[in-house]
C-alpha cells in the first residue's frame, strides 16, 4: 500500500503577511483621521472607520484564504470578532463595542493559552501558526509568557479606551498595540534560542 506524503504547510511571505495584518488597521486609522474632510461629522468618524475596518478585514481574510486555502486561528478569531463587534457598533450606533474588541480578542487568546497549560497542552503553536521548533519546556515557557502578555494587553486597552479620547484610543490601537507586540516577540529571542529543538541527526554529525 502506497503511503502518500503530506504536502508541507504553506506560509505567506513575511511582507505580504504583514500587509494583510496591518492593512485593515491602516484603513481604520485613515478612516477615523480623514473622514471629516469628506463631510463626516466628528461624532461619526469612528462609525465610518469601523465600517471601513470591517470591509478591509473581510478582504484581507479572503485574500489569505485564496492564497493558502486555510485561515490561521489568530487572524480568523480576530476577524470574526471584528465582524461581530464592528457590526454591533454600526447596528446599535454604540462605539463601546469596537473599542472593546481588542479586550475581547486578547483576553480570549490569553485564557486559551493559560488554560491549555492547566491540561499540559502548549497551544501557542496552534494559536500563532508558529514555525518554531522548540522543546516541550520551551513551548511551555513561551506559552505562559504570551498568555500573560495577551491579558496585559487586554487590561491596557480597557484603561486606554475608558480614560482617553476616541482619537487617542485609535492611535493606541494602530501605533501602540502592534509595536508592543513586536517588542515583546523580539524579547523572547533568547528563550527561543535556548530551547530550540536540535535535529538528532545533525547533533550526531556534529
Amino acid at each position: 500500500m502506497k503511503v502518500e506524503s503530506v504536502p508541507p504547510k504553506r506560509h505567506l511571505p513575511p511582507l505580504l503577511k504583514l500587509a494583510l495584518e496591518m492593512g485593515p488597521l491602516a484603513v481604520f486609522f485613515f478612516g477615523n483621521a480623514y473622514s471629516e474632510r469628506l463631510g463626516v461629522a466628528p461624532d461619526d468618524k469612528l462609525f465610518v472607520a469601523t465600517g471601513a475596518f470591517i470591509a478591509a478585514t473581510t478582504v484581507a481574510l479572503a485574500v489569505h484564504f485564496a492564497l493558502l486555502r486555510r485561515l490561521p486561528i489568530m487572524p480568523l478569531v480576530s476577524g470574526v470578532v471584528v465582524l461581530v463587534f464592528g457590526g454591533l457598533t454600526l447596528a446599535l450606533q454604540d462605539k463601546t463595542f469596537i473599542m472593546m474588541k481588542p479586550t475581547i480578542v486578547n483576553t480570549l487568546f490569553g485564557l486559551v493559552l493559560l488554560g491549555g497549560l492547566l491540561f499540559n497542552r502548549s497551544l501557542l503553536s496552534v494559536v500563532l501558526d508558529s514555525m518554531f521548533a522548540l522543546t516541550e519546556e520551551g513551548w511551555r515557557k513561551l506559552t505562559f509568557r504570551w498568555g500573560l502578555f495577551f491579558l496585559a494587553l487586554a487590561v491596557l486597552n480597557e484603561v486606554v479606551w475608558r480614560t482617553q479620547t476616541e482619537d487617542f484610543w485609535v492611535n493606541f490601537k494602530v501605533f501602540g498595540i502592534m509595536p508592543l507586540t513586536i517588542a515583546f516577540a523580539l524579547a523572547q529571542t533568547p528563550l527561543l534560542l535556548r530551547h530550540e529543538r536540535k535535529d538528532e541527526a545533525g547533533a550526531e554529525a556534529g
